[in-house]
């Protein structure tokens, strides 16, 4: 849909459709030669093969945008890609819809625990599918299809009680030695299998901040989930009733902001993994900063709480860290729930619209 508003020029072609993927697969030449330059082909993971053909074209033309491929299974796309057309592409990332994209496109983020609870996968937003009907099948199209097909796991009930597992260590470091236990299975597949979440956009892990800080930090990296709504799923919350039962709001609440900030970075054609951290003090759980954004000469650090009320105390940690930090310059901020936004004893108070809204990630 994005590339049809973004290329209205180009020729679509969808190898979704039988009997065009076949003539690809078999016939890529004539297949090439067929549609001609300035194409868009969707789902190009059904033609791995195709890639090879464009990569002698590419390289003598030489003029860019050629083509562009699209596909919604990333496994097989970029390892296609990553053997043929190495150095010959830009690679975007389409994660699901951020604050503010929903809010220009008329949709009402206004209440943030539905917000939390129906997540914004493109599909489910736009034709208002509720979440319990969407999730339960997402998450068996995805086991079924792409991580049977594409990547050899065998035992599909055990790795969809895996994701479970997942969504109940979100936002905490990751440790594998649990996650294992828990899901009955050694840690070379543990690993494995968070290889396989976080290269399909389910998940993401977190770096902890290690540099110019006092000794003592968490070295674990934090697990979160690029949609709350597929999170809220897996742990069973179908209402904010379950949720605050469950005392899971203020995790879900800080999985969402991290998130939509990661989305703010990609939108703006960056890689959030390269200057995103977290901060933990290893002595204390309680001791922490939520997310660090390191820039060339200052760190921007950001407590995350799901409060409606802002309070001095939220900034606490902001001031531990810093007074730990040796000579950095820190810009302090607390993302909270309420609805102003204002400065107070050099620390920002966001509420979560104005967080979305800003200009950092840029």
């Amino acid at each position: 849909t994005l590339l049809r508003h973004a290329f209205p020029d180009y020729r679509h072609v969808n190898l979704e459709e039988k009997d065009i993927r076949d003539f690809a697969i078999e016939d890529p030449r004539g297949f090439l030669n067929g549609f001609g330059d300035y194409i868009v082909i969707d789902e190009a993971q059904y033609a791995p093969d195709l890639l090879s053909y464009i990569q002698p074209i590419v390289d003598a033309r030489n003029d860019p945008g050629l083509f562009i491929l699209s596909g919604s299974q990333n496994f097989l796309l970029l390892k296609s890609i990553s053997q043929s057309l190495a150095g010959r592409v830009g690679i975007l990332s389409l994660l699901p819809f951020s604050f503010h994209e929903c809010e220009a496109g008329g949709i009402s983020v206004s209440d943030t625990n539905l917000l939390m609870i129906d997540g914004s996968y493109p599909r489910l937003v736009t034709r208002r599918l509720k979440p319990t009907d969407f999730y339960p099948n997402y998450i068996k199209t995805y086991v079924e299809r792409d991580v049977r097909m594409e990547t050899g796991v065998q035992d599909l009930n055990k790795f969809t009680s895996f994701m479970h597992i997942c969504a109940q260590s979100a936002g905490t470091p990751v440790n594998l030695a649990a996650i294992g236990t828990a899901a009955d299975a050694d840690a070379r597949t543990v690993t494995s299998w968070l290889n396989i979440l976080e290269e399909s956009y389910i998940i993401f892990r977190l770096k902890p901040y290690t540099r110019k800080i006092a000794p003592r930090y968490s070295k674990k990296p934090k697990l979160y989930f690029y949609d709350t709504g597929l999170l809220c799923s897996l742990l069973g919350i179908k209402n904010t009733e379950a949720m605050q039962r469950r005392n899971l709001r203020g995790l879900i609440f800080e999985n969402m902001i991290v998130t939509d900030y990661r989305k703010q970075v990609f939108n703006h054609g960056g890689f959030p993994a390269d200057n995103t951290y977290f901060w933990r003090d290893g002595s204390s759980r309680d001791k922490e900063v939520d997310l660090i954004v390191e820039g060339a000469d200052k760190l921007e650090l950001y407590e995350i709480k799901s409060a409606e009320t802002a309070k001095n105390k939220h900034a606490d940690n902001l001031f531990l860290f810093e007074k730990n930090a040796e000579n950095t310059n820190c810009i302090k901020h607390v993302v909270y729930d309420g609805p102003n936004s204002f400065t107070k004893n050099g620390v920002t108070y966001l509420n979560r619209r104005d967080f979305a809204n800003a200009d950092d990630a840029g």
